[in-house]
Parts: C-alpha cells; structure tokens; sequence
C-alpha cells in the first residue's frame, strides 16, 4: 500500500473542502484532498452564491476567475402570485461590490478553487479516490490519517488532522461513529430540472406559489432555466406513480408562464433529480484528529441556496484551527525531551 504523508487531509473536494484546502496552503500547510470523483463533470445542485459567500470567494482572491468561466448575476427575489409579485428583494439595495445573487456552475467555482490550490506545492488532489478506513494510533485512538482507494491501488494519507467535508451521507463520519440525528422539518421536496432558454436572462430568483406544488425558477448558465419544482415531503412516489404526463401537468399548472417549455423538453420521469429535503446535525462535530464541516456536519435546507453559502463561508471559521494543530504536532516533535536527573546520594 502507497504511503502519503501530509499535514491536513480533506476528505471531499466540494467548496467546503476546496475553499478550506486554499487557506491552509496558503497559510504554508501541507494538504491533500481525498476525493471520489475522477473530474467535475457530472450534475451539481447549488448553483447561487449569496453575499455572504460572494465576499469569501472574493477575499480568497478566486471570485473573479470562477466569474469570466461564465454566470449569471441575480438582482431580485420574488414571490410570484397569480401574475403579480407580493414579495419583492432588490439585493442592489445592499452595499456594494456584493449586492447580488450569483448563479454560476458549481464546477466554474470547483475549477478555480482547485487551480489556485495547484499552485502551491504543498497540495496534492487524490481524484478518484474513496475513503475505505481511517486510520488511528492504536486501536482506539486519534485518527492519524485515512485510506483512499481508487480500484487499482490503496493510499494511505497519514496526516495529523483528518476533515470530513464530505456531504451530508458522510463516510467519514459514519467511519468514526459519530452519530448523526436526522430532523423531517420541512414539508416538502424539491424536484429539480432545468429548461433551455434563448431569452435574455431574467436576473430574477422567482418562487411562483401555486396552490398545491410551489415552483422556484432562476436563470442558469449557460442559456437555461433552473427549475425547482416542490412535492410533499415523502410523497414524490405517489406522485410519480401516476405517470409522466400526470407530472408534467401538475408542473404546467404550477409554472404556466413556462408550461410551453415544459411539454416540449420533460419527457420522462428520469428527467427529473429529486432532493431530498431534510435538516441533520452531527452529534459532535470534531474527535481527536478529526474536524467534521459543511453538511457532513450540519445538514441544511437548499431553500435559500444555504448549503453552499454555508459551506464556503464555514471553512473560513475552520481553517485557524486545522492549521494550528499541524503546527502544535511539529512543536511537540521538535522539543527537547526532559531528562529527570537521578536523586542525590
């Protein structure tokens, strides 16, 4: 089994993961960032930076390069009744430079997140790579590392402060027995699809509020509309079962401006991706050697693009701490050890 030692190892290469990887080398920590996926092409969810998180991408100096790789910025929030908004936020009221919704590929922001960690020697990315063990001092103790597998070879990356910011099914979690206590507090799901638009885009997050199943809309690059459409909390099965043109009619009624666009791209229930929706909070949310943060932590709603918001700005609060401890391990290996002198005679 290859051998890797680092300083910090991520687990999961999301904005979690990537932001907080950024910090730390820039802080002069070594990193390396465990992840399943082989490359970032494949279906993402939380496409809308809010202020919050707008400001710590910017500050981490990554902000403007996710933006010329393309999105769509978003000055109003809207709830939409009938034809009428009875709710309307102009984000462009906020003080600038970040007065604004930012709808941008998750893997724009991924891309530069892990080209500006790539330029600093002391980070490696383990692409492909899923986490099978973690590795501890002793049979029971600190947790001094992971095991990585590819289905060719394991790795294992031995490194003084394990990160699990690997969503809310977490691995490593689960691994090091941290329970994790679901909340069903909401009420609904959200069934998400998108529309090809050749519109001007809208600048606008619209909620319509249809009687039975409430629908989200917001422009989505490139020249699409992101869809998000709401079903009973637990209830999509039944739903389903009743058939495609039986789906599609409920999300006609619930979305007419765009029940045109709807007829003629939704064709199968396959293009749908339903989320989920529930809230999670880790028992505990660090062990010794081990920092849990994003949703494998605490898990949260999509309404209101929170998770990913969340995501990047909470690395920012972990990282002070992950590169302490690298720091305090180096400082207790270089100390002289004490020698007890023996007693007179």
């Amino acid at each position: 089994m290859r051998e890797i030692r680092t300083d910090v190892c991520v687990v999961g290469g999301g904005p979690a993961g990537l932001t907080l990887a950024l910090l730390l080398v820039r802080s002069g920590v070594a990193v390396t960032v465990v992840e399943k996926a082989r490359s970032l092409d494949r279906e993402y969810r939380g496409e809308i930076l809010q202020p919050g998180g707008l400001r710590i991408l910017d500050q981490a100096g990554v902000l403007a390069g996710a933006r010329s790789r393309g999105g769509y910025e978003l000055t109003r929030f809207q709830l939409i009744d009938g034809d009428r908004p009875v709710l309307d936020m102009d984000y462009r009221r906020l003080p600038a430079p970040h007065n604004y919704l930012l709808s941008i590929p998750q893997r724009h922001v991924l891309s530069e997140l892990g080209d500006r960690c790539a330029e600093h020697d002391t980070f490696r990315m383990l692409a492909g790579h899923r986490l099978s063990a973690l590795l501890r001092a002793g049979d029971s103790g600190p947790v001094r590392g992971v095991v990585a597998d590819d289905g060719r070879e394991r790795v294992a990356v031995r490194a003084a402060v394990v990160v699990g910011a690997d969503g809310r099914y977490s691995k490593t979690r689960a691994l090091a027995g941290i329970a994790n206590r679901r909340h069903d507090v909401f009420d609904l799901d959200i069934c998400w699809f998108k529309l090809p638009w050749d519109g001007a885009p809208t600048g606008r997050v619209r909620i319509f509020r249809a009687p039975s199943n409430p629908a989200l809309a917001y422009d989505s690059f490139p020249g699409c509309l992101q869809i998000g459409w709401t079903v009973p909390h637990g209830g999509y099965r039944a739903v389903a079962a009743r058939g495609i043109r039986h789906v599609k009619a409920q999300i006609q009624a619930s979305i007419p401006e765009y029940a045109d666009l709807v007829g003629r791209h939704i064709h199968a229930l396959s293009d749908l991706t339903l989320l989920d929706v529930f809230g999670a909070r880790a028992s505990r949310w660090s062990d010794a050697g081990l920092v849990l943060i994003g949703d494998a932590a605490h898990t949260h709603s999509p309404l209101g693009a929170q998770g990913i918001n969340l995501a990047v700005q909470g690395r920012r609060t972990a990282a002070p701490d992950a590169a302490r401890r690298p720091e305090r391990r180096r400082r207790q290996r270089r100390a002289p050890r004490r020698v007890r002198a023996d007693p007179p005679p």
